[in-house]
């Protein structure tokens, strides 16, 4: 059951038993006219992974956008696999075959020049786009890591 429906039948039942309870006695008349009282619940919960927080700061970077595209913490393990095997989270490697640079290993590089002109030496933008390209290609990090381990690229 959604909140809306719970909330809904939760509201008619108060109501219901409020006005079965106050045709039962004139005291209890005097009592239902005055105003319902209600309070707002909060939670102290928070998020499983919000006490992770990795020693690179590469990883930090990664890791604060993958919360913000609301991926949980097994998007960002695919994501530091991924990343791990292809540049060591590196955003200065190069890779002197095929020309991919950078922590995501785009190729061309400069297809990461459309997420900032810092590309080059930016470990964000670089993360920024190597992200964005996964998430238009594979949907989620771990669509991307699957890929990989079947095809040893993505």
């Amino acid at each position: 059951m959604d909140s809306k429906r719970a909330l809904s039948s939760t509201i008619v039942t108060v109501i219901a038993f409020t006005a079965w309870g106050a045709g039962s006695s004139p005291a209890r008349a005097e009592q239902s006219e005055s105003p319902i009282k209600t309070r707002v619940w909060t939670t102290s919960a928070q998020p499983r992974f919000a006490g992770f927080k990795p020693a690179d700061r590469n990883k930090r970077i990664a890791l604060g956008h993958v919360v913000r595209r609301s991926w949980n913490i097994r998007e960002f393990r695919c994501l530091d696999n991924l990343w791990t095997r292809e540049s060591g989270w590196n955003h200065r490697a190069h890779n002197r075959s095929s020309g991919a640079y950078g922590i995501p290993q785009a190729l061309p590089a400069g297809k990461m020049r459309v997420s900032g002109r810092d590309w080059r030496s930016n470990p964000e933008t670089q993360i920024r786009w190597g992200l964005a390209y996964i998430k238009g290609r594979y949907g989620r990090p771990c669509g991307a890591w699957g890929h990989f381990r079947s095809h040893n690229w993505y």
